[in-house]
């Protein structure tokens, strides 16, 4: 059985774009279900963000510090923004004598965040103290680690806040 030939121009300009249309309609229709099949078999306490982060190269990174004081970044933990990290090194070995600090006061809770005084090794807090970086909370369960004397990475997924350095 032939299908009717379309004769008028209008019905020859409308039924190829209506049939596109309906394509991607029913293309998109097939990519939501996909998503929602996939999304109903993640576990529900997945994280998506990197449980390593890469903030870059050692010397460069400790270089900055050394001009501009201690890095304060957002939060790198968890998507809410509750605890900033402020990476600092001290020594003049760019592999070594790294450390981190949450970007809030050992003598305060996490909601009385710190702001950075550029140019210097100090931070304001909530209270505007003038604190020095040893003064902000040492975390437990993210520390630097230095790969091969070359890069830096901030590893968030629970250890302890000494630096290590990877061979």
């Amino acid at each position: 059985m032939a299908f009717p030939r379309l004769r008028s121009p209008l019905a020859r300009a409308v039924v190829p774009v209506l049939g596109g249309v309906a394509f991607f309609a029913l293309f998109f229709a097939g990519l939501w279900l996909v998503a929602t099949a996939i999304n109903d078999r993640a576990e529900p306490g997945s994280e998506i963000g990197n449980r390593v982060f890469e903030v870059g190269k050692v010397a460069a990174m400790a270089k900055a510090i050394a001009t501009d004081g201690p890095l304060l970044l957002p939060d790198l933990k968890s998507p809410d923004g509750v605890r900033s990290i402020v990476l600092d090194h001290e020594g003049s070995d760019p592999a070594t004598g790294w450390q981190v600090y949450y970007g809030f006061p050992a003598d305060r809770d996490a909601s009385c965040l710190v702001t950075h005084v550029q140019g210097s090794r100090t931070f304001t807090d909530c209270e505007k103290r003038t604190i020095q970086v040893a003064e902000l909370m040492a975390p437990s369960e993210v520390r630097p680690i230095v790969e091969n004397k070359k890069t830096l990475y901030i590893d968030l997924r629970g250890m302890t806040s000494s630096a290590t350095t990877v061979p």
